[in-house]
């Protein structure tokens, strides 16, 4: 997961909505957000006066400036700041053509926040929401979760740091590239770089820190339901969002896996041991793919383990409705799984 420590650094339908029918009432619940423009900041800064420039930008953000030079672009040569600044100026223009009203954003981040808070009400949710231009030019532009994702923002004390350059739109010129294609981004994960995905990453980002997944080298169906759980409790935090955003499939991804939920399973549980570890099998299952192999190429989506995990979660939710969110999380996957009785039809 990318956190970054201050004090150290210094609705479609059906299988496009949410589940807002089973959300609970968030409304009296109270969180604090504002939005910094650091972007703006930054890209106002007169060239010819860079100096006293990023004196003001100190002024305004003198603790996140730091963070911002030395770990997000990776650049405090002034030189090379000048010519970051002019390379990436049109990138920050295409940004501000989607976000100069960044309040739709903001509003979403906060009602995800007030399901957190309802969840888990000890957890501080990040009250500074923190839009900045990184770099587009290497795939260390990604920082990768403790579940394996990767994600271009970052959380710390008290604020969320959202990579706009990564949400430009399935089409922006520049996710196109050989380079781009080839080192950073492919083109299915490329897709998803659009506004609907800001707020489902950010909280991706959340639920890792309030639950790390540690299950990397446990066998593959322990690997699959703890994922899976993580991707339920996004559902807890964004039961307003469609299914499609919160797990990264396309629609006909979304509608393939929820009409051939039998015959994935029926496939693994015959085809494949459900406790192995080694990493050819993990990998067919978990983690980035444009398909599942084994599966239909053009419907299957990739990462197909957490969906199935998310599944087995639900069916054990539906036996143990005493059972609260937190209890849940911390159950194990092995008692997941045995109280489950899992068996699509």
């Amino acid at each position: 997961m990318k956190k970054i420590s201050l004090p150290l650094l210094v609705c479609f339908f059906l299988t496009a909505c949410g589940d807002k029918n089973n959300a609970p009432d968030v409304s009296g619940v109270k969180v604090d957000v504002k939005v910094d423009r650091f972007d703006e900041a930054f890209f106002s800064i007169d060239t010819l006066q860079m100096e006293q420039g990023l004196g003001k930008i100190q002024q305004q953000f003198p603790a996140f400036l730091p963070v911002y030079l030395q770990n997000i672009i990776g650049i405090t040569d002034p030189g090379e700041l000048k010519m970051f600044y002019q390379f990436y100026r049109p990138v920050f223009d295409s940004a501000q053509k989607l976000y100069k009203n960044f309040n739709p954003v903001k509003d979403e981040l906060e009602k995800s926040f007030k399901y957190v808070k309802y969840y888990f009400p000890e957890y501080k949710t990040p009250t500074h929401i923190i839009p900045v231009i990184g770099r587009l030019d290497s795939r260390q532009d990604l920082a990768r979760m403790a579940n394996g994702e990767y994600t271009p923002n970052f959380i710390g004390p008290d604020l969320a740091g959202i990579s706009l350059q990564f949400y430009l739109g399935s089409n922006f010129s520049g996710y196109q590239t050989e380079n781009f294609v080839n080192n950073v981004a492919p083109l299915y994960r490329s897709r998803r770089f659009s506004r609907e995905y800001i707020t489902p990453e950010v909280m991706k980002l959340i639920v890792d820190d309030i639950f790390p997944d540690k299950s990397n080298g446990r066998p593959m169906i322990e690997q699959m339901i703890e994922k899976g759980k993580r991707w339920w409790l996004l559902d807890k935090f964004m039961p307003q969002a469609a299914d499609s955003v919160r797990t990264g499939y396309s629609k006909k991804q979304l509608d393939w896996v929820n009409s051939n939920e039998g015959m994935i399973w029926t496939f693994i549980t015959k085809n494949e041991d459900l406790y192995a570890i080694d990493p050819a099998t993990l990998q067919t299952y978990i983690g980035e793919a444009p398909f599942t192999q084994g599966f239909d190429q053009e419907f299957s989506p990739g990462n197909i383990g957490p969906w199935i995990g998310r599944q087995i979660v639900r069916k054990f939710e539906s036996a143990n409705s005493n059972l609260t969110v937190k209890q849940i999380m911390e159950t194990p996957a092995k008692k997941i799984l045995e109280e489950a009785k899992y068996k699509p039809k």
